[in-house]
Formats: structure tokens, C-alpha cells, sequence
């Protein structure tokens, strides 16, 4: 393929659209969890993925895990999880039978925070996909994500 395959520029501009409607909706549930709860969204997201954890076989998730479900580096997850610690919304404690693994849990006022704050990161979100579908070169994308059935 050359740089003018019709193709290749189709994908392009498909990968756009896809970037603008990723970034659409981010920049709408940031500006809402900030002005709402004083969270941004990797925190949200953070809590979000943390507070699935059980106590069960496999329950608790190892730190890349954790990164790359929130999709960060291990060193950004772990500044990002040093920081919901300070503000007592995480705890971190030794595995018991690994001592070298360390677990991450969700503190009682980072479940409130959480709880608190996922309403506001559905409607953020719902706004934010009702806006783009209003886009002619969006509206397909929305459908697709509105469509998808992506286990929890």
C-alpha cells in the first residue's frame, strides 16, 4: 500500500474519528468527576477497577493487573495509587503467601467516594455519547460502543 491507498486513508480517518470520540468522551466524565468529587477519571477508573477485587482464589490483582486495566504504565499506577493512599481512599498490604506481592484494597471512604461518584461517570458518559451521536461521522462509532458486550 502507498500513502494515497484509499484504503490507508480510510483507516486513518477511521482511527480519527475513534481518537476524537475517545477524547470527547474523557475530557466530558473528567470535567464532571473533577467538578464533582474532586477525582479525575484515572482515579475513578482506578477505584472503579479495585473495587471488583474479592477475597476468593485469583481475586485480588497483581500491580500490572491493575495498569493494565486502567491503562497506565506500572510506575504511573503506582504514583496514582501512592496518591489515592495519602488522600486514605487505598490501602496497599503484603500478600500472605507471597510476601514479596503487594495487594491494593479500596478503603470504606474510597467505596463512598466511588459510589458517590458513579452516577456522575454514567451521565458524564451518556452525555458525552448522546453529543457524538449527533456527529455524522460519529454516530456509527456510538452505536458500535452502544452495541458492544463486553463482560464486566
Amino acid at each position: 500500500m502507498t500513502a494515497t491507498d484509499p484504503a490507508l486513508t480510510a483507516i486513518a480517518q477511521s482511527w480519527c474519528a475513534l481518537s476524537l470520540l475517545h477524547g470527547k468522551i474523557e475530557a466530558r466524565i473528567e470535567r464532571a468527576l473533577q467538578a464533582g468529587h474532586g477525582l479525575s477519571a484515572r482515579e475513578y477508573s482506578l477505584l472503579d477497577v479495585l473495587s471488583r477485587q474479592h477475597n476468593g482464589i485469583g481475586g485480588h490483582l497483581q500491580m500490572k493487573q491493575v495498569a493494565d486495566a486502567v491503562v497506565l504504565s506500572q510506575s504511573a499506577t503506582t504514583r496514582l495509587v501512592t496518591r489515592l493512599e495519602d488522600r486514605g481512599l487505598l490501602t496497599r498490604y503484603l500478600c500472605d503467601t507471597d510476601r514479596r506481592g503487594i495487594y491494593t484494597d479500596v478503603t470504606e471512604a474510597g467505596l463512598t467516594l466511588l459510589e458517590a461518584a458513579r452516577p456522575t461517570n454514567d451521565n458524564a458518559l451518556r452525555a458525552a455519547l448522546d453529543e457524538a451521536a449527533e456527529n455524522p461521522e460519529l454516530a456509527a462509532l456510538v452505536r458500535a460502543v452502544e452495541e458492544l458486550k463486553v463482560p464486566v
